[in-house]
């Protein structure tokens, strides 16, 4: 009867601590430096595999900025954690995904998971946000060809309320940046998350240059011109123990990475 009564409570308690909270997920593959582009060239044969499974939002690697050879990828699962554990759980009967993952794990050092949740800025704000699977900007003259993603990483000081602090000083400082005279046209902010699963207070946002490093330096100018974005910037460095921004190419065409 008691251990009836805790198989009940225990069942209680992970059906209420189930969310339908839309997650971020980021995995990120540290390569054999020489082994690379033999990763890549199987990624992009076995593409439309992932494509099926996983609801693919960005695959990239560094190109400066930090460590190099190292796969990136978002992905953004609309129901949470039990769709992504759903999803993952069907994989390894997919004869195809298991022969891919032969072909790729001899290429890996270490693997790396962690869950984000974003932002309610991205919707207030009317970014483009994970959850949109077309390609982000809105610049014509953009076709992809040029385009850089820029990952800036700010982790935080413990505390309960530092990234409740960070995302009001944020969105305090974000419409003059974005608004900034002399933004080039393809430069778009796509998504703000904050750490959920794994080393937490960390903040992760993502911009999108479709002319490259050198609509980023244009944008960048114009930004240290935005008075407020200056002064919640300012509030910000209070929180923070590090930031690092890295400049990432995408690497992965067709169906499985849209975001060109």
């Amino acid at each position: 009867m008691l251990n009836q009564l805790r198989r009940t409570l225990c069942k209680r308690s992970f059906t209420t601590s189930t969310s339908a909270t839309p997650i971020i997920e980021l995995r990120e593959y540290k390569l054999i430096p020489g082994q690379a582009n033999l990763y890549l060239n199987h990624t992009t044969d076995y593409a439309s595999v992932r494509h099926e499974h996983v609801p693919t939002r960005l695959f990239s690697l560094p190109e400066t900025g930090g460590q190099l050879h190292v796969a990136t990828h978002f992905y953004h699962y609309s129901d949470g954690y039990e769709q992504r554990d759903l999803v993952r759980s069907k994989m390894p009967s997919d004869e195809r995904w298991t022969k891919y993952l032969g072909l790729i794990r001899p290429l890996i050092n270490e693997q790396h998971s962690t869950i984000f949740t974003e932002a309610p800025l991205v919707k207030e704000f009317s970014l483009h946000g994970m959850s949109n699977a077309s390609t982000p900007g809105n610049d014509e003259s953009d076709d992809g060809s040029q385009t850089s993603y820029e990952i800036r990483r700010y982790r935080l000081i413990l505390g309960y309320d530092t990234v409740p602090k960070f995302l009001k000083y944020y969105a305090e400082g974000l419409p003059s940046k974005l608004n900034a005279t002399g933004t080039d046209p393809s430069t778009s902010l796509v998504t703000l998350m904050y750490n959920d699963t794994g080393h937490l207070n960390e903040v992760i946002e993502i911009w999108r240059h479709g002319g490259g490093t050198r609509a980023m330096g244009v944008s960048r100018n114009a930004a240290r011109e935005a008075t407020e974005w200056k002064n919640a910037i300012s509030k910000i460095a209070g929180l923070a123990n590090s930031f690092q921004s890295t400049i990432h190419k995408p690497q992965i065409k067709g169906d499985l990475s849209k975001w060109r």
